[in-house]
């Protein structure tokens, strides 16, 4: 009887943990990939191989548009697409131009371009071009597809798109052979409207996962040639290009997280069957 109930005790103990307990034993499980990785495989979904295909067929004369088209609210999801894309690019040697729709948009990615170029050892303006942001959205694009330079007169540092190498030849949608629209909301749809469909420019793009059911069906009917759906989305494809970053690590702390909830699920129906039959 006493074996009994001290069982009984300790399953009740643990049903009526503190939950400021179970979130730091989450907490924790967050941080173990910075000192422990599992190693998990990503393998990459048909929606993001297609655009690491298309990226991979591109000559060093093609040009990618991404643009990074988010707030802050979003960026844990789509900063490592961006991050990904344009490091990519740069490995491609294609023509690649980072922009943004979004007015905080600029400030979000500049770090990370400095840090692909510094790692690439690539030069702006000769290997890649950033050209900020414009106010206007659908007014933005209808005019970047008719003239990009006067759309984009100066870069985000103050360069004359006009004096830059690498836009040389670059000049109306004719030109594009690639844009990549990383958003949070359906900005994206400013893109499939004003640029895929009067211009049939080839169309991609990032979105956070609970958005990527939305996207599928511009996916079948052939408007997007692919999409990064989520974090996952993101790790999926710093597995093509061969480079575990932040969606990577993120994907690694979700796993953990994951496995100590599952825990929990399991530890409480145990304890409530066992409780429910003594009683």
């Amino acid at each position: 009887m006493a074996e009994l109930k001290q069982e009984r005790t300790f399953w009740e103990r643990l049903i009526l943990i503190d939950r400021r307990v179970i979130y730091l034993i989450i907490a924790l499980a967050m941080t173990l990939p910075f000192f422990f990785q599992m190693g998990l495989p990503i393998p990459a979904t048909k929606e993001v191989q297609d655009i690491y295909d298309h990226i991979e067929a591109l000559t060093p004369s093609d040009v990618v548009i991404i643009s990074a088209d988010f707030d802050p609210s979003v960026s844990p999801e789509l900063l490592p697409m961006f991050d990904a894309l344009f490091r990519h690019c740069l490995k491609a040697g294609v023509k690649v131009m980072a922009m943004s729709l979004a007015v905080q948009g600029p400030g979000l990615i500049e770090p990370v371009i400095h840090d692909a170029a510094k790692d690439y050892n690539k030069t702006n303006g000769l290997d890649y071009a950033f050209l900020g942001w414009q106010y206007g959205f659908t007014l933005v694009i209808m005019n970047m597809m008719e003239d990009l330079k006067q759309t984009f007169p100066v870069d985000y540092y103050g360069t004359r798109t006009v004096d830059l190498p690498i836009l040389q030849g670059v000049e109306t949608f004719a030109d594009y052979d690639l844009i990549v629209s990383l958003a949070g909301s359906a900005v994206y749809m400013n893109w499939l409207l004003y640029a895929h469909e009067p211009y049939n420019v080839p169309l991609a793009c990032g979105v956070t996962a609970v958005s990527a059911a939305d996207v599928y069906p511009y996916i079948q009917s052939g408007q997007f040639l692919g999409m990064l759906g989520g974090l996952k989305g993101a790790a999926e494809y710093e597995t093509l290009i061969e480079e575990k970053r932040m969606a990577t690590m993120g994907m690694e702390a979700q796993n953990w997280a994951h496995i100590i909830i599952i825990l929990f699920i399991i530890i409480g129906n145990i304890g409530y069957l066992i409780i429910g039959r003594k009683k």
